[in-house]
């Protein structure tokens, strides 16, 4: 039973028996003792008091939609007694959530007791107000009982029957049944009670007109006709009550026993239906009364009830008092489990295919969408109910800017209601006949760009389908019903600065030019992205479609010129390709140490085994058999390829440590042609070092980079350079690897194949400039002018000079 509300700091009266009170005398000085301590106790309950109070408004002041917070604030201001707050909180919570029938009884009895027993009938309508609102948030058979009792009791005009009562009181009573009338196991309360309100109006007539009071006999007696034909637990009940009643206006019927003997062949028929029904659903009513249940099993079995209920073939009678079983079903499930989004689901969609654009659905939607706010799925449905109706713009930009102010799990319902929403203006604009007042594309384009202001930082790196998806609707709508090709290349060039590595947004940018028919621009965009490094196949992708598209559209010098830029690209892509499957192949098993010590220990000693020194003897003067060489040749070790040839490869110092890759290539990309972009970073702390290398696709575009030297960016002077990490090495013996370690060995250094030496350092004066190299022998000449003079002088070739030779001819020189 709820608490009534306190208005008076007064102590509530004593229960116990009067003869308990104590009789015998007690010492003044106690009574004042228990009168402090009762007076201390008091105001520590005061104090806990207006802490909790406080403590709850600060929480809803920063947390609004805490519902637990506002039931709690609730229940301490009624314990309180403050009726203004107490109002104003009930009003808040409203405003954000449905309150349960419970709450809507108790606010209604709270304002019946403090202004009408006062006899205050001016504040009728405002509890009238107060029921209205709460059967409107959920189906309730109390609530609706209490709210007829009510206008009975203290509406006059009702009261003393009238005919404006007696006409505001029947309406009151059909939309209770066509609410609840079909409640299986509570329903027939509100019959009992139409009923009741009837035969006091048949008592009150007067008894000498016949023809009126047969005329409202007639009326109760529909009212029990159409009680029998539906199906309610109280059904053989009911009938014996109509027998009783028959019986007592002059119709003979057996009034105790529960047959239709004597009933019209119409009512028998249908009471006997109405039992069948009963009979089927009698297992199911069961299940979803017990008490035993959990939750979820309660829920389970109005699921399957719905199910039967669905499959029963019950038609739909929109125009009827009654409203269909599913749907009086789905509202009992709904008011037991209200914040079940699957219920409210189900429910929409079976609406959605039985009633489709009847107007009684805008408060479903909007109950749906106050109980469950947080699913996208019930906005996108609320908006597209709107549509079909042919709501006004401001209650479908109501709606949407609601759905807005939500909390949604996933970033999918977000996409789902701007393209929802964007999807209704365009069609209102394109097939509409006249356009709402205010309707037009700027609406489109707001929408668009609030999307992608809310969406682009959270689909950036989650779901660039999405982002792909909305900005090229953008752009096809600005370009085909804004009429604005400048602003359509706008969103392509937002999206690529935010997502330039999607491959899909150069892809689609390209198609709208394409089909067009904007080839030069087309064109440049190819140019644009050819250099950029994709994931996957995109970068082999996009330069083969750049020649297709130049055998296509371009002209001959077009085609060759998009074929020689392609080349290399492709030649590089698949050297990395190749790299990276060298890189996949696995090493084979290495055993350890312990391992090959203890195989080396264990085996078995061969007679013909040689000691260790006669083994590297052998070694030293190794003769390859035959056909060694040749396998060899056939199965030459892989190398792995070298990916950057720093040919077109500018070098980046000074570089300020917070700048990333897509920054610094924002910088080079007035000059165009970058590509891949490597940042040096520390080993250990993996910060920047200030240090870049910035591949270009040609010398040309290298060139307009390095001609950027001495630009501040990030508020440093950039050092830019072009690459010449060849230019570092003391000695470079060109591409073979194995020439360092080759080069050292002065007797085997005569038939490598060097083809170009470069000596530097502190040494080079022992070296003179008529004695070639040691090493260099045959037509493998080095780099040096004197000695490729005196070589052809002296005409072929010549034996390297030994340490000796050298000291006699600098000491004959002298």
């Amino acid at each position: 039973m709820d608490e009534t509300l306190v208005t008076s700091s007064e102590p509530p009266p004593s229960d116990g028996d009067p003869m308990d009170v104590v009789t015998e005398p007690h010492n003044p000085n106690d009574n004042q003792s228990a009168s402090s301590s009762d007076s201390d106790s008091e105001s520590d309950d005061e104090a806990q008091a207006a802490l909790e109070l406080q403590t709850l408004e600060t929480e809803l002041s920063t947390n609004p939609a805490n519902y637990d917070a506002h039931v709690q604030y609730i229940k301490a201001l009624r314990k309180q007694g403050d009726i203004d707050k107490l109002r104003l909180a009930r009003e808040a919570m409203s405003e954000l959530f449905p309150l349960t029938p419970a709450m809507w009884q108790q606010w209604a009895n709270d304002e019946i007791s403090l202004t009408l027993t006062s006899g205050n009938e001016g504040a009728i309508p405002t509890v009238e107000k107060l029921y209205e609102r709460g059967v409107s948030d959920y189906l309730s058979v109390s609530l609706w009982y209490d709210y007829l009792s009510f206008i009975q009791k203290y509406d006059s005009s009702v009261r003393e029957c009238s005919p404006s009562g007696i006409s505001k009181a029947r309406d009151l009573f059909e939309r209770a049944l066509t609410a609840c009338g079909l409640h299986v196991t509570e329903g027939c309360k509100i019959w009992e009670a139409y009923r009741g309100y009837e035969e006091v109006i048949l008592d009150g007539m007067d008894k000498t007109d016949s023809e009126l009071r047969e005329k409202q006999v007639q009326r109760i007696r529909s009212i029990y006709h159409r009680q029998l034909s539906i199906t309610h637990s109280d059904l053989k009940s009911t009938l014996l009550t109509y027998k009783t009643w028959e019986s007592k206006h002059g119709n003979t019927l057996d009034v105790s026993s529960s047959n239709t003997d004597g009933l019209s062949p119409q009512v028998a028929s249908t009471y006997q239906k109405a039992l069948e029904m009963l009979t089927l659903r009698a297992d199911f009513e069961e299940k979803i009364v017990k008490s035993d249940e959990t939750d979820t099993e309660c829920l389970q079995s109005f699921m399957a009830y719905l199910k039967f209920e669905q499959s029963s073939g019950d038609p739909i009678r929109v125009k009827s008092i009654y409203e269909p079983r599913v749907k009086s079903l789905y509202e009992r499930a709904i008011t037991e489990f209200p914040i079940s989004s699957d219920l409210w689901i189900d429910y929409t969609n079976y609406l959605n295919k039985t009633l489709k654009a009847d107007k009684t659905l805008r408060d479903i939607y909007n109950r749906a969408t106050r109980n469950c706010p947080w699913v996208g799925e019930l906005w996108v449905r609320f908006m597209l109910y709107l549509e079909r109706c042919h709501s006004s713009e401001k209650e479908l930009s109501d709606v949407f800017e609601r759905s807005l102010q939500c909390t949604f799990s996933t970033i999918d319902e977000y996409v789902d209601i701007f393209l929802t929403r964007v999807d209704g203006l365009r069609r209102r604009i394109t097939f509409a006949k006249e356009l709402d007042n205010g309707l037009d594309f700027v609406l489109i384009r707001d929408t668009f760009q609030r999307a992608s202001d809310y969406l682009s930082p959270q689909l950036k790196n989650s779901n660039t389908y999405s982002l792909l998806q909305i900005h090229s609707y953008w752009a096809r709508l600005e370009s085909s019903i804004g009429k604005d090709i400048t602003a359509a290349r706008g969103v392509w060039e937002s999206l690529l600065k935010n997502s330039g590595s999607m491959i899909e947004a150069w892809k689609g940018y390209i198609s709208m030019e394409t089909e067009m028919a904007h080839i030069k621009e087309a064109r440049s965009l190819y140019k644009r992205c050819y250099t950029m490094r994709f994931p996957g196949t995109g970068s082999e992708d996009i330069c083969n479609s750049w020649i297709l598209f130049e055998r296509e559209f371009g002209s001959l010098e077009d085609f060759d010129h998009a074929s020689q830029k392609v080349a290399p690209r492709l030649q590089e892509l698949q050297l990395y390709k190749l790299q990276q499957e060298t890189d996949q192949v696995e090493d084979p098993p290495k055993r350890n140490r312990r391992e090959k010590r203890k195989a080396a220990s264990d085996a078995a000693p061969n007679e013909h085994e040689h000691p260790p020194a006669k083994r590297q003897k052998d070694k030293a003067n190794k003769v390859e058999k035959p056909g060694e060489n040749e396998a060899k040749i056939k199965n030459p070790t892989p190398e792995k390829p070298k990916l950057y040839t720093d040919k077109c490869t500018a070098f980046v110092s000074n570089l300020n440590p917070k700048a990333n890759e897509e920054e610094l290539r924002g910088f080079f990309s007035d000059v165009g042609g970058a590509g891949e972009i490597r940042i040096l970073k520390d080993k250990l702390t993996k910060k920047s070092r200030g240090l870049a290398y910035v591949d270009f696709c040609d010398d040309a575009h290298l060139e307009a980079a390095v001609a950027k030297n001495k630009q501040t960016f990030l508020g440093k002077k950039l050092t830019i350079v072009r690459s010449d990490p060849k230019g570092k090495r003391k000695v470079s013996f060109g591409d073979d690897r194995n020439s360092t370690k080759q080069g050292r060995d002065d007797t085997n250094s005569g038939e490598h194949g060097h083809k170009k030496v470069e000596l530097k350092g502190k040494n080079t004066f022992a070296v003179p400039r008529n004695v070639r190299p040691l090493g260099w022998s045959g037509g493998n000449e080095p780099p040096s002018a004197a000695t490729s003079t005196t070589a052809t002088a002296e005409g072929g070739d010549e034996k390297p000079k030994s340490n000796q030779e050298l000291r006699n001819m600098l000491l004959n020189k002298k």
